[in-house]
């Protein structure tokens, strides 16, 4: 997924590029949490300026649970909450400095066809050391 955060206080536009692989497990359909697991990784432009790469950068790597659920009267629009925890690395210093991570998300996909679709997803992330902060990202996928 490719798109942009904005990270709050201030919605500030921030770079936020996405790979990941999931898989749905048939076991884990009745599984409040969610039947599809996940890894991903994600860099984020970290600076003070700038949407595109700056010497602040944040690699994140994560496993995670997700869930899909359809919305009543739509097939274009479902949701999905995704239940995530890694490694965020932060570079720009003296050294990198690796922090774990926790996220939460709930979001919406907007599908264009069978493998093209707009995502939109509000996260509540924690690392260690850091308060709790928000993202609100918005992305293209194309899944196969």
């Amino acid at each position: 997924m490719a798109g942009s955060d904005f990270d709050r206080p201030g919605l500030v536009p921030r770079a936020n590029y996405n790979i990941g692989i999931g898989h749905t497990f048939a076991f884990l359909k009745k599984d409040p949490i969610g039947d599809e697991l996940t890894f991903g990784y994600t860099y984020e432009n970290a600076g003070t300026h700038g949407f595109f790469h700056t010497a602040n950068g944040e690699h994140s790597e994560q496993i995670g649970v997700m869930k899909n659920f359809s919305l009543p009267k739509t097939k274009t629009v479902s949701g999905y909450t995704w239940v995530q925890s890694g490694i965020t690395s932060y570079t720009g210093y003296s050294h990198v400095l690796n922090r774990l991570d926790t996220g939460l998300s709930l979001g919406a996909i907007v599908h264009l066809s069978f493998h093209s679709s707009i995502w939109i997803q509000e996260s509540y992330s924690k690392v260690v050391t850091v308060p709790w902060y928000t993202t609100t990202s918005v992305g293209y996928t194309y899944s196969w």
